[in-house]
């Protein structure tokens, strides 16, 4: 078994003169803010890109969606249509009313005119997937001898994606709060994910791309053979309405009642004196 996709941008089945390089010196291919990478560590990065979960490489660092900036290029062409001048700004604060911090927001893309005046603005939020268990140590053990057979044994801790509270703790949190400030505004709203990540949200309601608040940009890694590279594409775009959208992820599906019934009954029934015959049983209790 092996959890490694990427490492350091490259595949592990990579060992060109560049991939040595850049797992060498550490660097990130792209476009970190600076040239080597800093994820978990600056001085010790964790340098995975992406790992494996069955046969799909599945992106764990948000940086690597900024490859060939494709996913600027498509947030803008939505939020402004396909004429405007834009840029992008990155990890720009946002404050609600009584100045209290809402976070940062990945990207902001801002359209200006020829006088360089801001025209319009759009927020783009890039949602990797955390990971479950330890990816430290199969990494710094490949490390050690960067051979494409690397193995390592399954387990309690083998790494893989925790696409649940990656929604629950990063998604919707971020949805709710900073999208809730620039729905007020009006603007526009773009999410660059993972396909596979997307597929575990409930599925929302959609609309079309005129009347969208949310324009959710789904891509994968497709492998090159002949580069021994993987591409980011761009696979699909899911335009929906930011309530019933919001709304449908943050309401949970209710199970069946009687399930939480039987654990509350054994809960009483170890809480009581079972010797008791006085004592009520959950069912006399609700039914009375």
């Amino acid at each position: 078994m092996n959890p490694l996709s990427e490492i350091f941008g490259f595949p592990i089945e990579n060992d060109s003169t560049k991939a040595q390089r850049y797992r060498k010196q550490k660097l990130c291919p792209f476009n970190n803010k600076v040239p080597n990478c800093t994820k978990d560590k600056a001085n010790n990065p964790l340098g995975v890109c992406s790992i494996w979960h069955g046969n799909i490489p599945v992106i764990t660092c948000p940086v690597r969606f900024r490859e060939e900036w494709i996913i600027i290029e498509n947030a803008a062409r939505f939020a402004f249509g396909e004429e405007a001048t834009w840029t992008s700004l990155s990890e720009i604060k946002l404050v609600d009313k009584n100045g209290q911090s809402a976070g940062n927001i990945d990207f902001v893309l801002v359209a200006y005119n020829e006088k360089g005046k801001l025209t319009d603005f759009a927020s783009l939020e890039v949602q990797g997937v955390y990971i479950s268990g330890n990816l430290r140590n199969p990494f710094e053990k490949y490390l050690e001898n960067p051979v494409k057979e690397f193995n390592w044994p399954g387990g309690y801790n083998y790494p893989k994606p925790d696409y649940l509270s990656s929604s629950r703790k990063r998604l919707i949190p971020q949805m709710l709060y900073k999208g809730g400030i620039f729905k007020h505004w009006e603007k526009k709203q773009t999410v660059a994910m993972q396909k596979s990540f997307f597929e575990t949200l409930p599925s929302l309601p959609q609309t079309t791309k005129d009347k969208a608040d949310i324009a959710w940009f789904l891509f994968d890694l497709v492998f090159d053979d002949g580069k021994a590279m993987n591409t980011l594409v761009l696979n699909e775009i899911i335009y929906t309405e930011f309530e019933p959208a919001l709304l449908k992820v943050t309401t949970p599906v209710p199970g069946d009642i009687s399930n939480f019934t039987e654990i509350l009954q054994n809960k009483l029934e170890e809480h009581l004196d079972n010797n008791s015959p006085d004592a009520p049983s959950l069912t006399d209790l609700v039914s009375q």
